[in-house]
């Protein structure tokens, strides 16, 4: 187990809990922290850190809902990674690739010819 995580944890969730109270009392955050003896930067810091964690946790809730997202068979790619200039294509053991020059036309005769397998 790591001790610090842990800690960590557990200063966020306290932290945590005095923002609420903060937001739940009304005040502003001068009065609230005069009043529970807390210095306003600790009370920044602690919110920053908070609203980091949360952005974090967003974007990993976002990734995953991104790759959960792509159809069975099919590859999510990567932002930056390379397209390939050719298609390939594999129904019921056949295999097509389709280039930049392929005629629309014939990709449609075979695609029918493929639907029909």
């Amino acid at each position: 187990m790591n001790i610090q995580k842990v800690t960590t944890e557990y200063r966020l969730s306290q932290w945590m809990q005095v923002i609420q109270d903060r937001q739940c009392s009304g005040q502003s955050i001068k009065d609230f922290c005069q009043e529970k003896g807390i210095s306003k930067h600790a009370y920044f810091y602690w919110q920053r850190q908070l609203r980091k964690v949360a952005c974090m946790e967003l974007s990993k809730r976002k990734e995953e809902t991104i790759v959960s997202c792509v159809p069975e068979g099919w590859m999510q790619l990567s932002q930056g990674q390379e397209i390939k200039s050719t298609l390939d294509i594999e129904v019921g053991g056949c295999h097509v690739t389709v280039y930049a020059e392929t005629d629309p036309e014939l990709l449609k005769k075979v695609c029918r010819i493929l639907r029909v397998l």
